[in-house]
């Protein structure tokens, strides 16, 4: 049972008794006086001025009995409770004290102002457990609770979820809040509002800190009027930055044997390969003989066209002892291989946070969308390369990039760098002499040919986006393009 306790003034030193406010009006709520430096304590310069001055316009706060207002001083969980009824009262009624309707006797003042937010469907029946916490400082998430659903959205409505869910979502930005803070919805909606942007450059919430005067004043004057709520001043092109990113950073780790006996034992030790960033492997085979070998490196080949990106389409084969040594480098590129797939790589990183900054890229957009971007990007930006023999450099990205020409593997491998800078998964299929994209985009297996996409005077959207069967299809129909 909850307890009860003698009839106390909550409001000292925070609240005292002020005129009811104008009813809101459609352009917001009306201020019912003028600030004319009432408070002692506060000066243009004083951080939350403009914030206390219209605290006292609409007549919420009186300020301290001795003529400041304590702006670090801590407010309690009732007057945190008291301040939002107020609020709730000045919407429904266009009186702030439309609360005091549901006061009785010999129970705590800020009572009175719960029950109507209770009666309101603000605050739920157990918000408090026991009446003494109305005098206990309150907690800034706490405060969040009390004001997160005081004003319908229609009056103060989400103007920043896009920035809010991005922000959250990346662990740069309101870093000491996640799904296990007390009332974290409720915080992020005060975000989503432009209610708070934070305590500093990271947005931080300082959820369990007890809120001062000063920042509850921000607050709560914020919900009041549309020209005083904030939006955070974050550089969110860091969540998009591309910039320090490696080949081996797109590339699933595996896991390495030193005598693969399966296919897919051999593709998870090149995978590990990959993932540590080198170009050769060593196996353990005794006794391999020469069209083992020659198996062994066809099989290592169609694991690297799986991951063109990487630009390995040669291997050499070295044995002795039984150790199998593979070392992978661009047919063409010779030494200087290492050197092209940095200049790709740096290149295509380039590509992706440009388009990210100019905003041709945008978070809200699906994967299938930044998928077309890309797509679009390499048609116009490559032309095939017609004259390209079997060591030429338009067989890796890297002459994308360099050249702007290049023939299929090079298109695939480069449109495969972008969708994995992008996360998204993503490999080959190969047919005959052509290879094209595979990719999962929002879920769904679609195959792209960007080659083909760049095979006319407009670009063919008719080779993006296509489902499995209908790119066999017409591949196979087709076979004797130029690949």
């Amino acid at each position: 049972m909850k307890k009860r306790i003698p009839a106390l003034l909550l409001a000292l030193c925070l609240l005292l008794t002020v005129p009811p406010a104008q009813a809101a009006q459609e352009t917001g709520f009306a201020r019912s006086r003028v600030y004319a430096g009432e408070f002692s304590d506060l000066t243009p310069k004083t951080p939350f001025y403009e914030n206390v001055a219209a605290l006292y316009e609409y007549g919420l706060s009186n300020g301290k009995g001795n003529g400041t207002f304590g702006l670090g001083d801590s407010v309690t969980l009732g007057q945190a409770v008291i301040f939002a009824g107020r609020i709730r009262g000045l919407y429904r009624t266009g009186d702030a004290e439309a609360a005091l309707a549901y006061r009785r006797e010999t129970t705590p003042g800020a009572l009175a102002y719960l029950r109507y937010l209770q009666a309101e469907g603000v605050l739920e029946a157990d918000f408090v457990d026991d009446y003494k916490d109305f005098y206990q400082p309150a907690a800034r998430a706490q405060v969040a609770h009390v004001l997160a659903g005081v004003l319908p959205e229609e009056v103060l409505p989400s103007v920043h979820d896009e920035l809010i869910t991005l922000a959250y979502s990346s662990r740069r930005f309101i870093p000491d809040v996640n799904e296990y803070t007390p009332y974290y919805q409720d915080i992020l909606t005060l975000y989503r509002k432009g209610v708070s942007a934070g305590s500093d450059e990271a947005g931080s919430f300082l959820p369990g800190e007890p809120i001062t005067r000063g920042a509850l004043a921000a607050m709560l004057t914020r919900m009041l009027d549309p020209a005083l709520r904030v939006q955070p001043q974050w550089d969110l092109s860091l969540l998009y930055a591309a910039v320090g990113t490696t080949l081996s950073d797109l590339v699933e780790p595996g896991n390495y044997s030193l005598s693969p006996s399966t296919d897919e034992e051999l593709e998870s030790s090149l995978r590990y390969m990959l993932a540590q960033g080198e170009d050769r492997i060593v196996f353990y085979y005794p006794g391999l003989s020469e069209q083992d070998a020659r198996r062994l490196m066809d099989r290592s080949l169609a694991v690297m066209k799986a991951h063109c990106e990487q630009s390995y389409n040669e291997v050499l084969c070295t044995r002795g002892a039984g150790l199998v040594t593979l070392s992978f480098s661009a047919a063409g590129a010779g030494s200087r291989t290492q050197e092209y797939r940095a200049a790709a790589m740096e290149a295509a990183t380039a590509v992706h946070d440009q388009l990210w900054n100019e905003g041709t890229l945008r978070p809200d957009m699906t994967e299938l969308e930044k998928a077309r971007i890309y797509y679009s990007w390499i048609c116009e930006n490559c032309a095939y390369d017609y004259q390209a023999g079997d060591n030429s450099l338009s067989h890796i990205p890297y002459n994308l990039f360099a050249s702007g020409s290049a023939v299929c593997d090079g298109y695939t491998g480069a449109y495969n760098l972008f969708l994995k800078l992008e996360g998204i998964r993503c490999s080959t299929v190969i047919q005959g002499d052509h290879i094209w994209t595979s990719a999962t985009l929002d879920g769904t297996e679609y195959h792209i040919d960007a080659t083909w996409g760049d095979s006319g005077s407009q670009i063919r959207y008719d080779y993006f986006a296509m489902t499995p069967r209908h790119s066999l299809e017409i591949h196979a129909k087709q076979s004797a393009r130029p690949s």
